[in-house]
């Protein structure tokens, strides 16, 4: 039997989502899991081996220190990559602002090392953009100064190089006119339930027919 290909998620807390990390396949409670279960109910006849490696805390360079055991050694078939909100909050919470010239660097050195160490086809790499909403407490709207140009960094990366893209801030957006912020951002940052539903829905809906080509 062959080997089935890989789908890797790579992230920070948000896609982390409480994984078990001593069991390599554990997928946490978040838009990974739903993702993949619902990839996997829809297509039981052509399986895929699915990883989470989101770390919590973890910033743009932090994902450049484990890309080599946590990226390129699973050899994945398919990336997807959500990272940028902690780039914002720790100039807010740590003083420790990473500035937008840095971040795009680094997300750049991600997606190079990515397609050239790691054979990916820009076209099967997609970019989830970071987003917020502004929390219970009403102290997180001010960070959308830190956090847009940090959005628009990755939009532009995703175009310059031919990768998929994925609008989450928009998505949110429009569902905060549903229900507020708090039903689907509790603390502004981390999705609820029903916020991770979102984001994985929105994500089979753009990927869904690549990977079952």
């Amino acid at each position: 039997m062959s080997t089935p290909p890989t789908l890797l998620f790579q992230g920070d807390s948000i896609t982390d989502a409480g994984r078990f990390k001593q069991d390599p396949v554990h997928l946490g409670s978040g838009y990974a899991m739903i993702t993949g279960g619902l990839l996997q109910s829809a297509h039981p006849e052509r399986p895929y081996q699915i990883y989470n490696r989101g770390i919590s805390g973890n910033r743009t360079k932090d994902l450049l220190g484990r890309w080599g055991e946590d990226c390129l050694d699973l050899n994945p078939s398919f990336l997807s990559i959500l990272i940028g909100i902690n780039n914002t909050w720790r100039r807010y919470d740590k003083d420790d602002p990473t500035p937008v010239e840095q971040f795009d660097s680094e997300l750049r050195k991600l997606i190079q090392r990515s397609l050239l160490e790691g054979g990916l086809d820009p076209h099967n790499v997609v970019l989830l953009e970071p987003f917020l909403l502004d929390s219970p407490s009403g102290t997180k709207n001010s960070w959308y100064e830190d956090l847009i140009p940090k959005q628009q960094a990755v939009r532009q990366a995703a175009d310059d190089f031919k990768l998929h893209f994925i609008p989450l801030q928009a998505l949110f957006n429009d569902a905060a006119d549903r229900a507020p912020a708090e039903f689907w951002l509790p603390d502004g940052v981390h999705p609820s339930p029903a916020g991770h539903a979102l984001i994985a829905k929105a994500w089979v809906q753009k990927m869904e027919p690549l990977l079952y080509a």
